[in-house]
């Protein structure tokens, strides 16, 4: 998919927050296949991450890059959350930022140090969490997702075992 190409290859993850803290282990849990302790870090209690939008644009890619055989159910249900966060949300009311890409300009990246990160978030707003970046996060989800639904319908036929799963998810992107 174009829209994935044209996406940032190098995510800091270090600098982007979860509801844990950093996203340092996101590339190691992505590759290790561990897909529930991924789903926690994307979405927690309804909430969507700095992570969020770059954990989807991952999977997504390897998605692809795979083919709709090789899905797991592991991957559908990160994706199946985020969906369930997003479907109560009105994305029409605000603006995002410019670009996905502009999420990973410095202003919004939290500072190489960790141990920063206690100054951070007594500053007041952390970076990344402005009303206009942390809508970003829920609008470029949404995008990402709704981009795929061409992905999930190939996996849905090709892959019965997944296609209620999948099925639920198309219902929440529609």
């Amino acid at each position: 998919m174009e829209a994935f190409e044209q996406l940032h290859p190098n995510i800091p993850w270090q600098r982007l927050t979860t509801p844990y803290g950093r996203g340092t282990d996101i590339p190691r849990l992505i590759e290790t296949g561990q897909f529930e302790s991924l789903a926690e870090l994307a979405e927690h209690q309804g909430t969507l991450w700095q992570v969020t939008p770059w954990v989807l644009l991952e999977l997504l890619r390897g998605l692809e890059l795979r083919g709709p055989k090789e899905a797991a159910s592991g991957e559908i249900r990160v994706c199946l959350n985020v969906a369930s966060a997003l479907s109560d949300q009105d994305l029409e009311l605000e603006h995002p930022v410019t670009s996905m890409n502009e999420l990973l300009n410095e202003k919004y990246l939290w500072p190489e140090d960790e141990e920063e990160d206690e100054l951070e978030w007594e500053r007041g707003e952390p970076a990344g969490y402005d009303p206009e970046a942390f809508f970003s996060y829920y609008y470029y989800s949404d995008f990402l997702l709704k981009q795929a639904r061409p992905l999930f319908e190939d996996i849905m036929r090709v892959n019965p075992d997944l296609a209620p799963e999948v099925l639920e998810l198309l219902e929440l992107l529609k």
